[in-house]
């Protein structure tokens, strides 16, 4: 089941630093991003093998590419101050609210194909892509 919940900034309990506008609303049961349980399994054997079982899972997207926007799946051994935790099973997923924007409603999957496998979303909000699918356009 996917749970999300922002993280508070400081020891004073406030989660909204100077600066910064709050994540936008999301509608009431709408999930905000999905993965599959391949996914899931691969993620969670990927951060074994790098000895952190318990970091997080971090998914984002960052300007750059042919088209303007480029995913971006990392490893996290800390939470930022803005960080949404989503959870699926024992595996945590931070999402900046930034990112969140672009990837509302997508599914994170895990495929194999025969020239080769990793991790690939499918996202309602992309318009379209470049040529060698590194970026998206929303």
């Amino acid at each position: 089941m996917q749970t999300a919940s922002e993280h508070p900034s400081d020891a004073t309990g406030s989660n909204k630093p100077e600066g910064l506008s709050p994540a936008p609303p999301v509608e009431e049961g709408t999930p905000e991003i999905q993965l599959t349980p391949k996914a899931v399994e691969m993620a969670k054997k990927a951060l074994v093998r790098r000895g952190t079982p318990e970091a997080y899972l971090r998914l984002g997207v960052r300007g750059g590419g042919c088209s303007g926007l480029a995913y971006a799946i990392e490893f996290s051994d800390k939470l930022r101050t803005r960080d949404l935790v989503f959870e699926f099973g024992d595996l945590r997923v931070l999402v900046d609210p930034k990112s969140l924007v672009f990837l509302r409603g997508s599914t994170l999957d895990y495929e194999v194909k025969l020239m080769g496998h990793g991790f690939k979303f499918v996202n309602p909000n992309e318009k379209g892509g470049c040529g060698c699918g590194e970026s998206f356009i929303v």
